[in-house]
């Protein structure tokens, strides 16, 4: 009687969370592979890594001024909004557009060094944590530039517009806003690196999609625009906003570090595509660890 073959246990949810654990035992190596990539990148540049401040700072003044005029806004609470928004919507463009290259890129690394896969994710978010803290020179330029006026009580971006309590110690929420958007990072790039080694096509798809979706998050414009254009009959616009998972993820960044309230339902709809991303990422590592060497 012939027995009957051993079970493999490289598909399983405890071999997927185990990857996870792994990796972020290793902090020393994604940590130094990421600083090695932005070093890269500006290798024998006077100025270095400072080039990812100025480059934020020259797009945040241009669209700043610009978006300002055409809305009739003011520049001195609308500028910070824009600056603060471009800056955590850069963290996200990064983390989608490198995220679906992830594993491709570290091509050579992943058939050659024996490390857990959540390695390579960890070293794309980090380095985008990275240049996040980077440009968040920017936004303490523009802070102290206009403070009296984000800083004034119930001041309002544009005339008629929604009223917010003005910038305070409230600030200190913009530190776990950025930990769910890292957190959420984490499945996004792995959810989206493993796809993108078996369908070659998804990083041309995001980078078709980066325009529309930045011109459809409120980034450059704010919902009280719609409302002062349509008044109570912006009926199906409202959700324009409102249905977009990005202006959610930013907002809880974005609201505290410009004296905006931070509704409780920007962090409930958070919590819940936190959960349900994660959710999705372990099923695809369970399923696919294994094979991403073979894809890439």
């Amino acid at each position: 009687m012939t027995s009957a073959p051993p079970s493999s246990d490289s598909r399983t949810f405890g071999r997927a969370l185990s990857d996870i654990r792994n990796g972020f035992k290793q902090p020393e190596l994604w940590g130094h592979l990421a600083w090695q990539d932005i070093k890269q990148r500006y290798r024998r540049s006077v100025l270095g890594p400072l080039w990812i401040t100025i480059s934020m700072g020259i797009t945040a003044l241009g669209l700043g001024l610009l978006y300002s005029q055409l809305f009739g806004a003011s520049v001195g609470t609308f500028l910070p909004y824009i600056t603060t928004g471009f800056i955590v919507w850069n963290f996200i463009l990064g983390c989608l557009t490198d995220g679906t290259d992830t594993f491709i890129a570290n091509e050579g690394l992943i058939k050659h060094l024996p490390a857990p896969l959540s390695v390579y994710a960890l070293r794309t978010v980090w380095r985008q944590c990275i240049m996040f803290v980077h440009n968040m020179v920017i936004y303490f330029i523009v802070v102290a530039i206009f403070w009296n006026d984000i800083t004034a009580p119930n001041y309002t971006m544009t005339e008629g517009g929604m009223s917010h309590p003005g910038l305070n110690w409230d600030a200190l929420l913009a530190i776990p806003g950025f930990a769910l958007l890292a957190i959420n990072a984490g499945w996004v790039v792995l959810l989206f690196g493993i796809a993108s080694t078996r369908f070659r096509d998804i990083p041309q798809v995001v980078s078709s999609l980066i325009n529309l979706l930045f011109f459809m998050t409120p980034i450059v414009w704010t919902t009280d625009i719609l409302k002062d254009k349509f008044g109570g009959t912006a009926d199906w616009r409202d959700y324009v906003a409102e249905l977009n998972p990005l202006y959610h993820f930013i907002q809880v960044v974005r609201a505290p570090l410009i004296g905006n309230s931070v509704s409780w339902h920007h962090y409930a709809i958070v919590g819940g595509i936190t959960v349900v991303g994660w959710a999705l990422a372990l099923v695809v590592m369970r399923n696919y660890r294994a094979r991403v060497s073979y894809w890439v």
